[in-house]
């Protein structure tokens, strides 16, 4: 009987631990994490890669983090081989996010997302800019 206790709390213990990994991928407002990236003012391209098992989204969001940076541009692939480019010409303070931006069409699986921008690095410190999808 007590080993069957301690089984019983030691699995709750186990998924109530787990609750806040699941609640960070999918956050307030049915926003999922679809990728991030770090970024520098070494570069200014990057590519997420985003798994076509995540679904498809009607909206997505970038949000930075350490850094500010400013986006010149957003170019969405999805799986179907359309491509749809966001002019964003935003400068996103560290903490930061940009609107939701509305994804145009029907079948929208994201395959990956290019990100063109000027990192406001000094020093050569990133920021982390991170990439949310809504469904």
């Amino acid at each position: 009987m007590r080993r069957s206790a301690s089984i019983a709390s030691l699995a709750l213990l186990v998924a109530l631990a787990a609750f806040p990994v699941v609640a960070a991928a999918r956050g307030a407002g049915g926003w999922t994490l679809l990728g991030e990236r770090r970024v520098t003012d070494k570069l200014d391209h990057d590519t997420i890669a985003v798994t076509a098992t995540r679904g498809d989204f009607h909206r997505i969001q970038l949000r930075v983090l350490e850094r500010a940076v400013q986006f010149r541009k957003v170019v969405v692939h999805f799986g179907n081989g359309e491509s749809q480019e966001l002019e964003l010409r935003d400068v996103i303070r560290a903490g930061g996010r940009s609107r939701a931006i509305d994804l145009a069409g029907g079948d929208r699986v994201i395959q990956s997302i290019d990100l063109w921008y000027d990192a406001q690095s000094i020093g050569g410190k990133s920021a982390l800019v991170r990439v949310f999808g809504q469904r």
